[in-house]
């Protein structure tokens, strides 16, 4: 009797064996999760950030040296991620997220997908989108100032297409530096995300910052770029697209002068055109918008960004002077 139940352990023992060995085979061939009991990390698990409607976050990826690729996704925008380089320190990843002016407020996932090689993880960030309280203005303008008529409906909407095709492919590569620039010193007419009731109906909230300023001041690239496209539309009136890779655009609208062509590379703090009133303009001014990666943020957020090297140049009045020039798309 005890001789049976010797040789039933030994085959129990030589079966197990077997049936663990085929486990950590497979395992180690198909790296799939093989208990499907076991619980994905909550979201956020990575770390938190918060910011609010308009602003640019700067989010961080460290020890990841090896990593070959970082891209992220906040609410169905992709956020690519570039190499940080810190001499005497761990090599990082940094993303720029940015808020829009009309995201809903709430708490939002960034999923960060990193690639090494064949092999990827992915991490999990929660981001507060907290409410920007922007102003709200009255004006009274006469009514072909405000309406298109059907003309000029049909030339705003080729308009529009125009600039989606010459957007439609972002550049690849990081083109800007650490320090951007102000592109035209002057009193802010018209305040990013502010809220326009032309003739009692409420129009599109103001994508970009006026800044006013003497017809032929000369301005700047807030940094270096590719000029994508020069325009000279029905609204915008004269302007300028920047690209300065990996999502980030700039613009320049109702100059007087452009002075630059498509393709041309730009540097931060070259002038690129002169200070007009083209357009849709009540005088000279200088329209500066910013796209980043489909979110329309505020142009003056660049300038506090906590970057190595970076310019805190970004003081200007925060209350729009009465009467003063602006856009008025």
């Amino acid at each position: 009797m005890m001789t049976v139940l010797k040789q039933t352990h030994a085959r129990i023992s030589w079966l197990d064996q077997t049936l663990i060995t085929a486990v950590v085979l497979l395992s180690s061939i198909f790296p799939v999760e093989l208990f499907s009991n076991t619980p994905p990390a909550p979201k956020g698990f990575d770390g938190q950030y918060s910011g609010k409607q308009g602003q640019v976050l700067v989010v961080k990826v460290r020890g990841e040296e090896q990593a070959t690729e970082v891209n992220g996704t906040f609410l169905k925008r992709t956020i690519p991620f570039f190499r940080e380089f810190r001499p005497g320190e761990s090599d990082g990843y940094i993303g720029l997220l940015g808020i829009d002016m009309q995201d809903e407020p709430g708490t939002y996932e960034l999923a960060v997908d990193v690639k090494q090689g064949e092999q990827a993880k992915q991490l999990s960030f929660n981001v507060l989108v907290a409410k920007e309280k922007f102003i709200v203005e009255h004006l009274t303008l006469p009514k072909e100032k405000v309406d298109l008529d059907e003309k000029g409906a049909a030339r705003w909407k080729a308009e529009q297409e125009q600039v989606k095709q010459a957007l439609a492919e972002n550049s690849r590569l990081k083109l800007w530096r650490s320090n951007f620039v102000e592109p035209v010193s002057g009193k802010r007419t018209g305040i990013f995300g502010s809220v326009r009731i032309m003739n009692g109906k409420p129009r599109n909230p103001h994508n970009g910052e006026d800044i006013g300023a003497p017809m032929g001041t000369d301005v700047a690239a807030t940094n270096d770029g590719i000029v994508r496209i020069t325009v000279d539309h029905i609204f915008s009136g004269k302007g300028v697209f920047v690209d300065h890779g990996l999502g980030f655009y700039s613009m320049y609208f109702h100059l007087s002068e452009i002075l630059v062509n498509d393709g041309d590379l730009v540097k931060a703090g070259q002038i690129i055109g002169k200070v007009g009133a083209t357009g849709r303009a009540t005088g000279p001014h200088l329209h500066w918008g910013v796209k980043l990666n489909g979110a329309r943020v505020n142009p003056y957020a660049l300038l506090d960004l906590p970057l190595k090297n970076g310019s805190m140049t970004g003081s200007a009045v925060l209350t729009p002077a009465v009467g003063s020039a602006s856009d008025l798309r």
